[in-house]
Parts: structure tokens; sequence; C-alpha cells
């Protein structure tokens, strides 16, 4: 089999794999084999094709990363930032997680600080960490 065609078989299979992904890495490789083979098909050696496919694979990935960071959009401050809750209990002292009730459920919580650890306590949201809440006895500024 010519070396084009294997190229060409491998870059089909990469984009049509990437229609099956929406990443736009494999539609990079894919381009970067399609060079590859356009190379081979012009009588271009083995070194030569690898070598262009690398560089275009590389520019590509490049160009994908920079245009993802332009694309996504900053993280937004949490909503929850200062709001209030309520102590219920230690779900691990010595490592300050406790169990706090926001919004009419119970919450993992990180304690800052200084807390008397009395049911009914109020503390405030000072950072949001997936679903832990970092909570203090003082309300963030």
């Amino acid at each position: 089999m010519a070396g084009y065609v294997i190229w060409a078989v491998v870059g089909l299979a990469l984009v049509i794999s990437e229609l099956m992904t929406g990443t736009f890495y494999l539609l990079v490789l894919g381009i970067a084999a399609l060079a590859g083979a356009a190379l081979a098909f012009a009588g271009f050696g083995f070194w030569v094709q690898a070598l262009v496919a690398s560089v275009v694979a590389v520019a590509g990935v490049a160009w994908i990363q920079q245009r993802r960071r332009l694309v996504t959009p900053a993280a937004m401050a949490s909503p929850d930032l200062g709001q209030p809750v309520t102590w219920e209990a230690w779900v691990n002292e010595p490592d300050r997680f406790a169990r706090v009730r926001y919004r009419g459920a119970s919450w993992d919580a990180q304690v800052r600080g200084e807390c008397s650890g009395q049911p009914g306590e109020v503390l405030y949201i000072s950072a949001v960490h997936g679903n832990t809440l970092e909570v203090a006895k003082t309300r963030p500024a």
C-alpha cells in the first residue's frame, strides 16, 4: 500500500472521529495527517512528511488553545459570598469540617477561624469550593 494512502486513511479516520467528539484536537491531527498524505503523493520522503505533519499538528493545537483562552469566559464570583448559614454539627472537629444549613439544605463546610459550635450559630460564607462551603464568624468584605 502506498504511503499517501496510509496517511489519507489515518487522516480521514481522525476527522471522522472528531465529528463524534467535538473537541477540535482530532480535527487538527486529521488535517496534519492529510498534509502528510499530500506530501507523500507529491513524492517527498517519509521524514519530510512526518516533519510537516508534526509542525501542522503542533501549530493547530497551539491555535486551538489560544482560541479557547479568548473564547472561555472568566469565572464569575460566587453569588453566595457573605450569605449567612446556620450551624448544625461538627463532622470532623480536628480538621474543622462541619455541617451547616444553607437555603434549607445541609452542606459540608470548612470552618475558618473561631466559632462556638453551638446549634443555630450564624456563620457567613467566605468561599465556595465545589460542594463545600468555607465559612467564618465574620462576614467577608
